[in-house]
């Protein structure tokens, strides 16, 4: 009786404890769900106030310079080279001498042509007395002494203009680049003797895709940069604009010239050039970074103050020209606004933001 009495109490403990346990976890659950409170999420940004200014919008593109002037200087009489004037390298002045051609068979020749026709001048000139004045001898004899003066005449100046070219000169002003020949050398009419440069003023060409032809015209202005003298920039007007486009790169071609009086700039040198498109003068020109991609175009969030407090607002917008990394928004947003710069592809419209930094 005693071990039966005892069992039955251990089993009235049991369900009693379990019965309390039970009771004190539905009363916890209870005291947790009236006192959550509703989670607000706040989103830190920076902004930047919107602001107009000048915008210019540029073509960007490769160009190369080009020498103003450069020619293969040619013999333009046959013989042997007796005489260098100048070393490559050297600049030299239009119609200074570079060479010389053995002139001795022509200084001759020129020679006899000069007796030939002082001969032929006097006896011209007797003839014409005689005739004119004292109606001696026939008309034929005179004019037969009129055409050979006049023959001798023209015989002797081809002779002295193919003597004067035995010395090579400079057709313009630049540097003796190469010398193609040496003291001994054979050359013939036609035979380059060296290379001569002008590289004061050096052009820049380039080649402008076609959908640009209606925004290209002579007189543009042109901002170049040269990789090697970095942070430089030089800038000029286009002087010529090609007249057809390329069928094989669809492109057609301008040109501008570039003072050039210490020769810096190398024939083949690689410029980045800019063409001035268009300017708008009071536009909202923001980075393209700041931009968001929606389904229909573009969006940009602004911050708004409403009742809940400070949050962002969308706003669509319609774009305008770029240049490099800036984009002009034509509409959407306004001067004075504060645009969101950092923190744009984290808010949606209505989202609470706490303002940590930018201009203001």
């Amino acid at each position: 009786m005693k071990n039966s009495d005892t069992r039955k109490r251990g089993v009235l403990s049991l369900i009693a404890a379990l019965a309390v346990s039970g009771c004190g976890t539905a009363q916890a659950d209870g005291i947790d769900g009236t006192d959550s409170e509703e989670f607000v999420r706040i989103i830190n940004v920076e902004v930047s106030r919107v602001e107009t200014e000048k915008f210019v919008e540029e073509i960007r593109l490769t160009a190369a310079a080009v020498a103003n002037q450069d020619v293969m200087v040619s013999a333009e009489e046959s013989g042997v080279i007796r005489e260098i004037f100048v070393d490559k390298g050297a600049q030299v002045e239009s119609g200074t001498p570079l060479a010389k051609i053995d002139d001795r068979i022509l200084t001759a020749q020129v020679e006899q042509a000069r007796a030939v026709a002082e001969l032929a001048g006097q006896t011209w000139e007797r003839r014409k007395r005689l005739w004119e004045e004292d109606r001696i001898g026939s008309e034929i004899t005179y004019l037969e002494a009129r055409f050979g003066a006049e023959q001798s005449m023209a015989a002797l100046k081809g002779l002295e203009e193919r003597l004067a070219r035995t010395t090579i000169r400079a057709p313009f002003s630049g540097v003796w680049d190469e010398r193609h020949v040496e003291i001994g050398s054979m050359v013939t009419p036609g035979q380059s003797v060296g290379r001569l440069i002008d590289l004061d003023p050096v052009r820049v060409v380039a080649g402008v895709p076609e959908r640009y032809v209606p925004d290209v015209r002579v007189g543009a202005e042109v901002t170049l940069g040269f990789d090697v003298f970095a942070g430089e920039r030089f800038t000029a007007p286009i002087r010529y604009v090609g007249s057809s486009v390329n069928p094989r790169n669809r492109t057609f071609p301008i040109e501008v010239m570039v003072p050039n009086p210490s020769r810096r700039i190398k024939p083949e040198m690689v410029a980045n050039m800019a063409v001035t498109r268009q300017e708008v003068e009071e536009a909202i020109v923001v980075p393209q970074d700041v931009l968001v991609r929606v389904e229909d175009g573009y969006v940009v969030f602004v911050i708004a103050e409403r009742s809940e407090g400070t949050v962002a607002e969308v706003r669509s917008i319609t774009l305008g020209p770029t240049r490099r990394n800036l984009v002009v928004i034509e509409s959407g947003i306004a001067p004075g606004e504060q645009l969101i710069v950092v923190g744009q592809k984290s808010v949606a419209d209505g989202d609470r933001v706490n303002i940590v930094g930018g201009r203001q």
